[in-house]
């Protein structure tokens, strides 16, 4: 084959909903018809010692949420499948974003009772503005769920996007008898004591048929009724609609019972785009390049404590790696041999011989590698759109016991890279600031500095309304203003240079006194050297 026939291959995608919707559980349940897996984990398993495959780090296992992004690889048919499973919880908004810019569509997790929740809709607007593919499975089917007909117009009305059923629910909770696919005119029987048998559920052949009146019983005519109204007033499926994230196919089911998600995966491996050309500061790289390249999109450290490691993120945009070739680090304009990217699932990770445009890989850090950062065959070139926000709320950090000084500023220097939380050092004063988009992120680096590098931390309030990035075409006119606001400039983690506002009426009167000095809620990590 050559390298399109590989890339053709290939499915990256991110599975987002609100906390609690069931992303984790069915991020397993994909695992599993994948054979990435054996066993599925259960975050709310404490007492049997498993948890979720997608839930490796510590303090993810201690509470049952998912903090940090992980990745995970398999195959499925004739694809190659990288899953990117994000945090649900708005508090680490920003880890998500970064991850929504690695992949090529997603598949939107919805509460069947609640619909759709505050998360679901900022994730949705967050793929609107790159165009994402969605597919959507309404979850826990088991439970008394919302009316299909009515969760669908809520789906359309919340997220401004069409709905087509591909598959739908007969009953839900105690009543729920299967789902019927609408393209095949199969029913699928829900056995509740068949949890997740290898066997598969029983189908019925057509709707019409004794088997499906049988089932249904005194439900079937308002059934038949309704699926009829569905197909004939209902929106029909176009992929250009699709792939302009402009329309959603619907799946119904029940993850936690393992219920209606191979449905899913069976459509999303078929209509799921592969890789899509990416934007450069020099224009679009496209996936079918022979030439490599590809940007860091997160970081994480100690995912193997003891070794005190770092890995970089890499999604590959263009050509082939392989096990030794020499990179070009653009912000660095150096070439290094790379021998041992890893690729992964979840926590366990392996050494990668080959891998193409569309899949993650991970490059052994040492403290020179940034988010953002791009790596090719040799071409200068810097991946747009992975950005920094403005954080929201703000603490001094120091250690409880100045012994452990240094490993404080070591493990925020490293948390940092990764995106955990920016950090912010003051010009005029010894302070390190932390600046975050949630107050569990304080939680997080907390927990961390006191697992993983020994420094037990505690935060003060520090009086910061909100940070800008600044920047001016004349140097001297940037020198001044440095000079002149000391007091109120810090250098964050990459060291550029941010005005701390102490107020919005601050902010505003220094906008207006320094009208040639950009002051910006986002900085691009990309950059050529």
């Amino acid at each position: 084959m050559d390298i399109q026939d590989f890339v053709d291959r290939r499915r990256t995608f991110a599975i987002i909903s609100h906390p609690d919707a069931g992303k984790t559980t069915i991020t397993e349940k994909l695992l599993l018809l994948g054979n990435a897996i054996q066993l599925a984990g259960t975050v709310k398993a404490r007492k049997s010692g498993r948890h979720a495959k997608s839930d490796w780090m510590a303090m993810e296992k201690e509470r049952g949420i998912s903090v940090t992004t992980s990745v995970m690889q398999f195959n499925y048919e004739d694809c190659v499948v990288n899953l990117l499973d994000t945090p649900g919880h708005e508090d680490f908004s920003e880890d998500t974003y970064r991850t929504l810019t690695a992949v090529d569509s997603a598949v939107m997790v919805i509460d069947g009772a609640k619909g759709v929740e505050p998360r679901t809709r900022r994730l949705l607007e967050i793929c609107r503005m790159r165009d994402t593919p969605i597919i959507t499975f309404v979850n826990k089917l088991d439970r008394e769920s919302m009316d299909p007909l009515t969760m669908l117009e809520h789906i359309e009305d919340e997220l401004q996007i069409e709905c087509v059923a591909a598959t739908w629910p007969l009953g839900s909770g105690r009543s729920l008898k299967g789902i019927y696919r609408m393209d095949s005119d199969e029913l699928v029987v829900y056995d509740r004591s068949a949890g997740n048998s290898d066997s598969g559920p029983r189908t019925i052949a057509g709707l019409h048929s004794a088997e499906a009146q049988e089932l249904l019983n005194s439900d079937y005519e308002a059934t038949v009724e309704t699926i009829e109204l569905v197909r004939d007033a209902g929106h029909s499926f176009e992929s250009k609609e699709y792939l302009a994230g402009r329309q959603s196919l619907v799946y119904f089911g029940t993850a936690l019972q393992n219920f209606g998600v191979v449905d899913l995966l069976d459509r999303f491996v078929e209509i799921a785009p592969g890789p899509q050309a990416r934007d450069t500061n020099l224009g679009n790289v496209s996936p079918y390049e022979e030439k490599l390249s590809g940007f860091v999109f997160k970081i994480q450290a100690n995912m193997i404590p003891k070794h005190r490691d770092r890995i970089a993120f890499m999604r590959i945009c263009s050509g082939k790696y392989t096990k030794g070739m020499r990179m070009r680090h653009v912000r660095l304009g150096r070439d290094i041999k790379i021998s041992d990217a890893v690729t992964f699932m979840a926590g366990d990770r392996t050494q990668v011989d080959v891998a193409y445009a569309g899949d993650i890989i991970g490059l052994h850090n040492h403290g020179t590698i940034r988010i953002g950062d791009t790596f090719t065959e040799g071409q200068d070139i810097a991946f747009r759109g992975i950005p920094n926000f403005a954080p929201e709320i703000f603490r001094r950090v120091r250690v409880r016991d100045p012994i452990h000084s240094k490993r404080l500023k070591n493990g925020m220097q490293q948390l940092a890279e990764e995106g955990a939380t920016q950090v912010f050092a003051p010009l005029s004063s010894q302070d390190m600031v932390v600046g975050a988009v949630g107050s569990l992120q304080f939680d997080l680096v907390a927990f961390r500095l006191r697992e993983e590098y020994g420094a037990d931390c505690a935060y003060d309030p520090y009086p910061i309304h909100t940070v800008r990035w600044v920047s001016a075409d004349d140097p001297t006119i940037l020198e001044e203003f440095r000079s002149r606001l000391r007091s109120q400039l810090a250098l964050d983690g990459d060291n550029q240079l941010a005005f701390l506002a102490t107020s919005r009426h601050n902010l505003r009167l220094i906008e207006d006194k320094w009208p040639d000095v950009r002051f910006s809620s986002t900085r691009e990590h990309a950059s050529v050297a």
